[in-house]
Parts: structure tokens; C-alpha cells; sequence
């Protein structure tokens, strides 16, 4: 099985980051990550609305200029979005100017289309270079993850992937999920029995501090 919790360790590493929520009650952070994707997108707000749950949503900017009224239609149903850069980029492939430049064009279509400036920012695939790191956490709160779903990996039968992260979610857990095409299918038969095994244990969600 892959890695779906992080070891504490990392958090040790790095304690800048925001690894987890805070452990008052039985309370999750839900996140979703490379949207707004049409057919996606708008199918994980109708499964969240059904158990009037609230999640935050990392926004691709180019994703945001090609739907904005589905990135819209996130905003308006309460939920937080957060800066994922503009095109996906990966931090260990990228310059750090053309990465930050890259962060600051999301930023941009956020705030032009939406209305929207937001303090949080999870970097694409999880990784970032230190000087990255250091530029973006001047103005933004840098999110990672304490649970991650490992929905995009068509391999691991959905039960599996259920069972693991239902046995692992806690107080504080900060929960990553994927609204994208790649990860259409298997979330369709991932998130709503992770979303029904929240509700039945009593949790409900809170959102990231910034």
C-alpha cells in the first residue's frame, strides 16, 4: 500500500507547513486538489452539499480562466479555495522566479475572477524548493496533508483505499482528494463512503487556518 499518512517526521522537517488541523472535537479538513474540472468539480460539491459538509478547494489558475463559473460556483457554496499555481508546476523542475511568477498568476485570476485573495497555498505533487518555500511562505500559509487519499492510482481497488483512510482519520485530519479527470472514477467510488463514514463517526469539518 502507498504512503497515505505521512510520517511525523516530515512535519519535524518542515514546521513551517501546515500539517494538521486543530485537534478540538471530531473535526476533519477536507481538501481538494487541481480543480475546477466540469463533471468533477460540481459532483464533489453536490456529494459534499448532501452532508452539508465544507471543504477547500486548491484552484489551478489556468483551470479557474477555462471554468470560471464552476470556480464561482465553489466560492458561492462556502467553501475555501487556495492557490495550486497557475499551471500545476512542479517546484523541483521549475526556476524559482517562473514558480513564483507561476504562483502569483494564480493569485491574479483569483482575485480578477472571483473577487478572491487567499492566504493558502499547497505546492502540486507535495514538493517545492527551499528558496520556493521561503518567497511563498512570506504572504501564505503553505498546507500539506496528514491523509492522503491516493485517488489519482487507478491500481488500488477502492475498498482498500477506503478502509486505509477510514482507519486513519482523526481528529485534526487534514484530508487530500483530487477533483480532476484523471481522478474521475475512482473518486466517484471513494468519496462518498468516506463522506458517509465522517457523518456516521460523528465528524464534521473545519477550515484551514491561513
Amino acid at each position: 500500500m502507498p504512503l497515505i499518512q505521512l510520517p511525523s517526521s516530515l512535519a519535524l522537517l518542515y514546521p513551517n507547513r501546515l500539517w494538521k488541523g486543530v485537534e478540538l472535537g471530531r473535526k476533519v479538513s477536507l481538501t481538494f486538489d487541481d480543480g475546477p474540472v466540469p463533471g468533477v468539480t460540481d459532483w464533489v460539491l453536490e456529494e459534499l452539499a448532501k452532508r452539508e459538509l465544507n471543504a477547500t478547494f486548491f484552484m489551478v489558475g489556468d483551470n479557474v480562466r477555462k471554468h470560471p463559473s464552476l470556480a464561482q460556483e465553489v466560492l458561492s457554496a462556502g467553501h475555501q479555495l487556495g492557490n495550486h499555481t497557475y499551471h500545476h508546476l512542479s517546484g523541483w523542475k521549475t526556476s524559482t522566479d517562473t514558480y513564483l511568477k507561476d504562483v502569483a498568476a494564480c493569485d491574479a485570476i483569483l482575485e480578477d475572477t472571483l473577487g478572491v485573495q487567499t492566504s493558502l497555498f499547497r505546492p502540486p505533487y507535495g514538493w517545492m524548493k527551499r528558496r520556493q518555500a521561503r518567497e511563498v511562505a512570506k504572504d501564505k500559509k503553505i498546507v500539506m496533508w496528514s491523509l492522503l487519499s491516493y485517488d489519482f492510482d487507478s491500481r488500488l481497488a477502492p475498498e482498500k483505499i477506503i478502509q486505509v483512510c477510514t482507519s486513519r482519520t482523526s481528529s485534526g485530519s487534514i484530508v487530500v482528494f483530487h477533483d480532476q479527470e484523471k481522478t474521475k472514477e475512482q473518486l466517484k467510488k471513494v468519496l462518498p463512503n468516506y463522506l458517509d463514514f465522517l457523518v456516521g463517526e460523528g465528524y464534521s469539518t473545519q477550515p484551514l487556518q491561513g
